[in-house]
């Protein structure tokens, strides 16, 4: 009896053991993170612009949205800190060195880097990758001079915190960064700071390339590649190069999913594109967002780039680095949808207003 409780013992103590080893490993993944920290499939933020209907804001408070809260629920962290979605996210090339790793990749890209000067040339695209061979995150904003490099830690730029921004968090095993690499280069984004290991170089040689300043050739004008997140989730990636000289939204996305399209963009007084119903499927501009408190603010003071389908039962959404602007029609950039019901439903009932045709 005494070697049967002392078998019980032993084995459950291994159980204990071996579900800790797990959870360590679970936790040092790298991987989207939330609130506290913890790993996530994706999340969303939604930076609120300082300018709202009524009120003047910090510029720096935002919604947060992923699979468990189940709608827009206001951060109680600010965007400028380290804490909080992205800031968590950031920590694990930040604070876990990961840039001086040899076992991941990693890439910080944006057309308005951080410190550095404006260059021509460059895709409309912001964004952060890190993965390793096991997975990683791919991180894609709207929000210029962001993020720091990595020796400087964790900083927001002051110049975003005037207007609205979003961002995307997906986690994606390492086989759907093969395919993101190939997105990559019609975007042609400017990395500011990257580092491709040797030991990835064979599978991600367009990757390297981008990485040590060259412009490697598309085979065409424009991608789609469907990614699976880690745990399941399907979303889609339209990429244009500049040869593309369309509107994303209009001459190829909206027509492609099938679905008229309300579309949230930065649009400069002067330089915008109106309303579009000229093909199949239609395109039009939202002008007003309505987010949960009420939180209320006019689409020119929102840089964030999304969409949702106008139809409920069509349920898509896209987030993306385009405004539907006249000079975006000759740069790279793209968008990432999915037709998950919750994340449209966030997004499709903070429409206010819209031009229609």
């Amino acid at each position: 009896m005494l070697h049967v409780r002392m078998d019980m013992h032993f084995s459950s103590r291994l159980q204990i053991v071996i579900m800790f080893v797990w959870c360590t490993v679970c936790s040092t993944d790298i991987s989207c993170r939330n609130e506290a920290g913890e790993p996530v499939d994706w999340f969303i933020i939604y930076k609120l612009p300082r300018y709202k209907i009524g009120e003047v804001g910090s510029g720096v408070d935002y919604m947060y949205l992923d699979s468990s809260v189940g709608s827009w629920q206001i951060s109680k962290y600010m965007v400028n800190t380290s804490q909080g979605a992205i800031g968590n996210t950031l920590k694990q090339l930040y604070a876990g060195q990961a840039y001086k790793s040899n076992s991941s990749v990693y890439a910080l890209y944006n057309d308005g880097p951080p410190i550095l000067d404006y260059i021509k040339g460059y895709g409309h695209t912001k964004g952060v990758l890190l993965f390793d061979h096991s997975q990683g995150f791919w991180l894609s904003h709207s929000i210029p001079h962001f993020p720091s490099f990595p020796e400087r830690g964790y900083l927001y730029p002051s110049s975003g915190k005037v207007n609205g921004q979003t961002a995307l968090c997906v986690t994606y095993r390492y086989e759907q960064f093969l395919g993101i690499a190939k997105q990559m280069v019609y975007l042609y984004p400017r990395f500011y700071n990257c580092s491709v290991p040797a030991t990835f170089i064979a599978e991600l040689p367009q990757l390297a390339q981008l990485c040590k300043g060259s412009k490697p050739r598309p085979p065409s004008d424009k991608s789609m590649e469907q990614l699976s997140s880690i745990k399941g989730e399907t979303f889609v990636s339209f990429v244009k190069s500049e040869h593309f000289v369309d509107d994303i939204y209009t001459g190829w996305v909206a027509q492609a999913l099938d679905a008229d399209l309300l579309v949230e963009s930065w649009q400069r007084q002067g330089h915008e594109l109106p309303s579009n119903c000229s093909l199949p499927k239609h395109v039009m501009n939202i002008k007003r967002i309505r987010l949960p408190g009420p939180v209320l603010f006019q689409s020119h003071y929102d840089h964030s780039k999304w969409c949702v389908s106008r139809a409920y039962e069509d349920q898509v959404t896209c987030l993306g680095d385009l405004n539907r602007g006249k000079a975006q029609l000759w740069r790279g950039g793209g968008l990432v949808c999915t037709f998950n019901p919750l994340i449209f439903k966030a997004f499709r009932q903070v429409v206010d207003w819209y031009f229609g045709c």
